[in-house]
Parts: structure tokens; sequence; C-alpha cells
């Protein structure tokens, strides 16, 4: 008998990933072919990598598909040395899987994700929910929940939004996220953007840029226009960049925040 909470330990391997077993039934797609088709992933965490990745047992993997690596990029993936390209009737992705060094996983491939790095497999699957970018960490929550504060955004001094209305995004590891209305931002002060990003907790955002002068990052508003249905109450709302602008909530200034976005946010694109 199982007593719940099991609280696995995350296991570390001398190399320094952590791993742990995985429950979710996961598939993995290039174009039509299902190159993976798993009940037993394992999620894997390199080192200074914030996300997971999932490996998954050999058994579970189409191996006939997979053919040495060509031209192999020995030493990343935490000096993986085993890579492969894979072979799709004659169209050959390099270095599309790999094995990472670690004894515990010896018998386990990983595969890139095209949406995260430009190759690898285009489509995946945690039961019948595509996902996108990467796996879903378990260890990591985010609650989009209403509020009735008093959300007032800045930019150089100007109201760009006013609401008591807001949805609160809290999500692990990163500030609180203010989700806002349109009647209550003003978006005529901003111009929408070609940019758009993905997130497998959220989905896909559309930007905007603001049009003024000030020395403000482009695409500091944001918009899930169809978000996945955990976050479903942030549809449509807009959001800004903490690091880049002034908010304040119930009266209270809140700091700038400073997170992996703020470099992100000072490399300006050029036009």
């Amino acid at each position: 008998m199982t007593t719940f909470p099991t609280a696995q330990a995350v296991r570390t391997t001398p190399e320094g990933l952590l791993w742990e077993p995985g429950e979710r039934w996961v598939r993995g797609r290039k174009g039509e072919v299902t190159v993976v088709d798993s009940r037993h992933p394992v999620l894997v965490w390199e080192p200074g990598v914030p996300v997971p990745l999932y490996a998954f047992p050999r058994t579970e993997v189409r191996e006939d598909l997979l053919r040495p690596a060509k031209n192999p990029p020995t030493g990343t993936h935490t000096g993986s040395r085993i890579f492969y390209d894979l072979d799709i009737d004659g169209d050959l992705l390099e270095n599309a899987a790999w094995t990472f060094p670690a004894a515990d996983l010896a018998d386990h491939i990983a595969f890139e994700w095209f949406r995260r790095t430009g190759r690898g497999l285009d489509h995946w699957y945690e039961e019948e929910e595509e996902i996108f970018i990467h796996p879903r960490d378990p260890h990591k929550r985010v609650d989009a929940i209403p509020s009735s504060r008093h959300l007032v955004v800045r930019i150089d001094g100007t109201v760009v939004a006013d609401t008591h209305r807001p949805v609160l995004l809290f999500e692990t590891g990163l500030p609180t996220r203010y989700y806002i209305p349109r009647e209550d931002v003003r978006l005529d002060l901003f111009e929408p953007t070609d940019h758009r990003t993905g997130c497998p907790y959220k989905g896909t955002a559309e930007y905007w840029s603001w049009r003024g002068d000030s020395d403000i990052p482009a695409n500091v508003v944001w918009s899930y226009p169809d978000p996945l249905p955990a976050v479903g109450p942030i549809k449509g709302l807009l959001a800004f960049y903490n690091e880049a602008v002034d908010i304040t909530v119930d009266g209270e200034p809140q700091e700038r925040p400073v997170t992996h976005f703020t470099r992100t946010l000072s490399q300006r694109p050029q036009a």
C-alpha cells in the first residue's frame, strides 16, 4: 500500500544531474511520426538549468530511427558523449537525441524540443494535452487569482493602466505578475509587435511596445489570447514587466524586481 503524499526524493548523480521518475504518459513526434511513447519518463535537471528535460527508457523509444551522430557536440548536456541523429525517411536531424553520462540514466535517451532549441521533436504530449517548450516542473506552481486590489502602472510618470480588477498570477520563482483588463489599459500608447513567446504553463503570448521616446524596452506588455486551462482567468488580459515599469498596489509602490528577464529586457532589439 502506498501512503500519500510520497514526497519521492529527487536523486542526484555524481555528474550533478538531478532526476526523478515521472508518472505521466508522454509522447513525442516529429511530423506525423511518433518517436517516443513512454509511460515511464524520467525528469532530469541539468546543473545550472532551471527547467527540466525528459529522458525515456530505450524500450519506449524508436531506436530504429536513431543513428550515431555524425557531428556530436561532445561535452554538452553535462558532459554527454553519446549523441544520435534522427532519420525520418531519409530526412536527417542532427543531434536530436543523446544519453546522459550518469550511470543511473545510461538506459535512457533524451531529446531536443524544437520549440525550445529550433531542432528536435516538434510535438509533445502529456496524456492527451499538447505541451510546449519543456516539461512542466512538478515542483512549480502557477496560480491565477482574481483580485480587487487597486493597481496603477506608470511609465515615466504617465499612468498607462489603472484597475480595481486585476488577476494576480503567482508563479514559483518569479515576481507576481498583474494581469489587467484591456478596458483599464491605455493601449493607444502602445503598438503591437510580431514578437511571440511560448510558456509550458500559460500558452503563447503576443506583445506590445511603448510608443514613447523614453528608454523603455521593446515588448514590455504581453497578453495570452488563448491561455492554457489552468490559467484561464488571464485570457485576453494585459501584463507589464515589473522589471521595466512602475507599479503601485493599494497605494504602495512596488520595487522593480531583478530576474533573468532583466538582462533580456536591457538588450533592446535594433530597429
